[in-house]
């Protein structure tokens, strides 16, 4: 509860004395004046009120980027973790595959030919 409500609060119950009062010795301003502060009074009460709202809608809105910002740093985290996986796998199987052509270097060498020789009569102009 903030100043606004409770002056609000306190702004109403003076008007309804104040018309109340008005009303039991039949004067007609101090019923209006009495409506007037009540009216007043239940205005100010509603923005306290939509203050409060306010307040909590914003700690709720920080609490939520809070949380965003955390859940994100996270998930990058786990991102560098897999990009870095990918790359040792990556590297392991390309220097396997090195070391098997230099273990059968007859074969890799044929197998270069052969891919060679299928590109370049897959690229030939036809004339």
């Amino acid at each position: 509860m903030n100043r606004d409500q409770i002056e609000g609060g306190l702004r109403n119950i003076k008007g309804r004395g104040q018309s109340a009062l008005g009303a039991v010795t039949g004067r007609v301003r101090p019923q209006a004046e009495g409506a007037f502060e009540q009216a007043a009074g239940a205005v100010q009460y509603a923005y306290g009120r939509a203050r409060d709202a306010a307040d909590d809608l914003q700690r709720d809105g920080e609490h939520l980027v809070d949380e965003a910002r955390h859940r994100g740093r996270a998930f990058a985290g786990d991102l560098q973790e897999r990009g870095r996986a990918y790359q040792d796998e990556a590297v392991r199987r390309g220097r396997a595959v090195a070391n098997r052509a230099d273990e059968n270097k007859g074969t890799t060498l044929l197998l270069v030919a052969v891919a060679a020789f299928g590109a370049g009569w897959l690229l030939r102009r036809a004339g």
